[in-house]
């Protein structure tokens, strides 16, 4: 009981914590270990049971898994137990800007077939005089 009255207090509250519930399905609060380039915000509890101690705040309301970085993902599955802002990763010519894979949401929705159709329609022929 008390655990949870502690975490509804370090979450900002009552109405803090309503909200974070109905955005993310669950309350969790931990130490701020760093922050993306995409603002998205890393946390770490070692209350929390072994392999859900690492998580992550997304800035994005529609947010996806894609929205990671590599570097970050490293740490958050356990990869290595230094994340990113402690030892940066070593930049490497071949590495590619990172990007988040927005297939299937309303950024990358395209209305139309981007096909062309295999059967022409018929176009009537018209009296040049």
């Amino acid at each position: 009981m008390f655990s949870w009255w502690r975490t509804m207090q370090e979450s900002g509250g009552l109405w803090n914590s309503i909200k974070i519930i109905y955005r993310r399905s669950d309350l969790r609060v931990g130490t701020l270990v760093g922050e993306d380039a995409n603002g998205n915000k890393y946390y770490e509890n070692l209350r929390y049971q072994f392999g859900r101690h690492r998580f992550v705040d997304y800035k994005l309301k529609e947010f996806d898994a894609s929205q990671v970085p590599p570097e970050w993902h490293g740490w958050l599955h356990y990869m290595t137990d230094n994340p990113p802002t402690k030892v940066p990763p070593v930049p490497r010519k071949f590495h590619a800007e990172h990007q988040a894979n927005w297939t299937g949401t309303t950024k990358d929705y395209v209305p139309y077939s981007t096909t062309r159709p295999r059967i022409q329609s018929w176009i009537p022929p018209t009296n040049k005089q």
